[in-house]
């Protein structure tokens, strides 16, 4: 039905370009290569998950370059004002793909080209501009990466420029037009980037790292209310963040989207083992069932915190999805244990309702939480105890089928491993007991602190 469907979009689009070609009186290879590139990308991407540069997407921003660069064309104006880069940089940090960003840049350059009077010169400036911009503004986490961006592509579009007159300058206010419309459009794209981010339901890694300002109210409060819950998103947070790194996914995403997965726990904290004092646990006090309600409750309530907080739509992912529909398994195990003769116990009542992760990023971070909650309860942890457990969790959850929906393969799972056990190693290793001396107690506690 999927595939029926993009057949039917990719027709509709089609359709479309050879109108407004007709219209416009374009020459006809033009819309014959949008409509190849087109079908390339959905055929090539459409079928990630999770993703913004879906089609409407990326012909919005077709359209809007084509829309500037015809009107300027078709007034008369000069063709050096045309923001080349703005759609480039717009793209590449929106949907954070850079062949994607660069068919875009393709299409792009053939048809102002071909509204210029087939005028190779600009299909030239626009493919250099853009796959400049393209590579530049590349993981930018910073609004000042954008804007030398956009003085080093002005300063390359006056070079090419340069080298297209043949070394000579035949008039000086075109090159204050190119160097002076790119840095303008780099100023433009810091302030519209967070309109682009709403209309596409994306983030971009600039407001993802604003995302991890630890002043941000959401984790003030569980710096405050819920500091065990807090250390742990931290530890999920670089788990995830080198994992990511291991396999080339998106890390910045996964460490965010960790910092906020279980932001739910701050209704009950105290409910949860990293809050708890396990001499007074309020669990003893419940039935499983209810224990059961309690503990899968805050995925609920982390959804209606990040709606309230007003979270991008890839944190809310992370929060929904970091246990899957995986097994409440201590409390199902005690439900067993305290059922009666003619009582029934099923099984996917203790199970979390979901969804499964369905990217790399949020299939990282349920790993990555389940072996360092694990990992916290091991007596005299040890390398060789840590990598047994990493093992077994990963297999299990694999087993389980929470991994099913994601794009991890099993080479992506080993290396996985991997780094979970060399960091857990570092963090849970045992300590060592030193003797204390009863005239120097002050030196070894110093001692201590600084080993440990």
């Amino acid at each position: 039905m999927r595939d029926v469907i993009s057949k039917v979009k990719i027709l509709f689009y089609a359709v479309i370009v050879f109108l407004i070609a007709q219209v416009l009186q374009l020459n006809p290879a033009v819309p014959l290569l949008l409509v190849v590139l087109a079908i390339y990308s959905q055929y090539a991407y459409g079928n990630l998950k999770n993703r913004s540069y879906n089609l409407l997407n990326l012909t919005f921003l077709f359209v809007l370059i084509f829309s500037l660069g015809y009107i300027i064309i078709k007034q008369h104006l000069s063709i050096f004002l045309i923001p080349y880069a703005l759609v480039p940089m717009l793209a590449v940090m929106l949907f954070d793909n850079l062949e994607i960003s660069i068919i875009l840049t393709l299409a792009i350059s053939f048809c102002l080209a071909s509204i210029a009077g087939n005028n190779y010169f600009v299909a030239v400036l626009s493919l250099i501009s853009g796959i400049l911009s393209c590579l530049l503004v590349k993981n930018a986490r910073r609004r000042s990466v954008v804007i030398r961006s956009g003085v080093i592509i002005g300063l390359v579009q006056m070079l090419v420029l340069f080298l297209i007159e043949r070394f000579k300058i035949n008039n000086s206010m075109n090159y204050v037009d190119l160097f002076a419309v790119s840095v303008i459009s780099s100023f433009i794209i810091v302030g519209i980037l967070p309109i682009f981010e709403y209309l596409f339901k994306t983030v971009t890694n600039i407001s993802l790292l604003e995302l991890a300002d630890f002043n941000n109210p959401l984790l003030q409060r569980m710096i405050m209310e819920a500091p065990g819950t807090y250390h742990h998103s931290l530890i999920v947070g670089n788990l995830s963040d080198a994992a990511c790194k291991a396999i080339g996914a998106h890390e910045l995403l996964a460490r965010i989207g960790a910092y906020y997965h279980d932001i739910g726990k701050l209704s009950k904290p105290e409910y949860f083992s990293e809050n708890i004092d396990h001499s007074q646990s309020k669990h003893e006090a419940l039935t499983p069932a209810m224990s059961k309600m309690v503990i899968m409750n805050h995925v609920k309530e982390g959804i209606e915190l990040a709606k309230k907080y007003r979270l991008k739509p890839s944190i809310v992912d992370f929060i929904q999805q970091h246990h899957g529909s995986s097994l409440v398994y201590y409390f199902y195990r005690r439900a067993l244990e305290n059922m009666e003769p003619d009582q029934e116990v099923e099984e996917e009542g203790f199970r979390y309702p979901g969804p499964k992760p369905d990217t790399k990023e949020t299939a990282i971070v349920l790993l990555a939480d389940s072996v360092e909650a694990a990992a916290r309860s091991l007596q005299e942890p040890n390398p060789q105890k840590i990598e047994e457990l990493v093992h077994k969790i990963i297999n299990n959850k694999f087993i389980d089928g929470q991994l099913d929906e994601c794009e991890l393969t099993l080479k992506d799972l080993e290396k996985i491993s991997e780094v979970f056990i060399r960091i857990l190693s570092g963090v849970y290793h045992s300590r060592i007991t030193y003797p204390e001396s009863s005239n120097n107690n002050h030196t070894n506690s110093n001692k201590n602190s600084e080993i440990n």
